[in-house]
């Protein structure tokens, strides 16, 4: 039996929110080896959704992700006028 593991995230980030949906979802389209199905959607805010059989990957990958929304987020603030 496999069980399936699924994470659901949106994230309003304001003004920024759009810039970071095109920023991280280059990262996640030239990943194709990627062990987790993640979709990443924008509609007024970014929703990351990741599914996967195990959770150690789930988690791995959902990390990897926050962690790339942060630094966008970052980058994004520390050229802002």
């Amino acid at each position: 039996m496999t069980s399936n593991f699924n994470a659901k995230i949106e994230i309003d980030a304001q003004e920024k929110t759009k810039a970071i949906f095109d920023s991280i979802n280059t990262d996640n389209k030239f990943y194709p080896e990627n062990p987790t199905e993640t979709k990443i959607s924008y509609d007024k805010k970014l929703i990351i959704q990741i599914k996967s059989n195990h959770i150690p990957q789930l988690r791995a990958n959902l990390n990897s992700t926050l962690r790339l929304i942060q630094a966008s987020y970052d980058t994004i603030e520390s050229v802002r006028l």
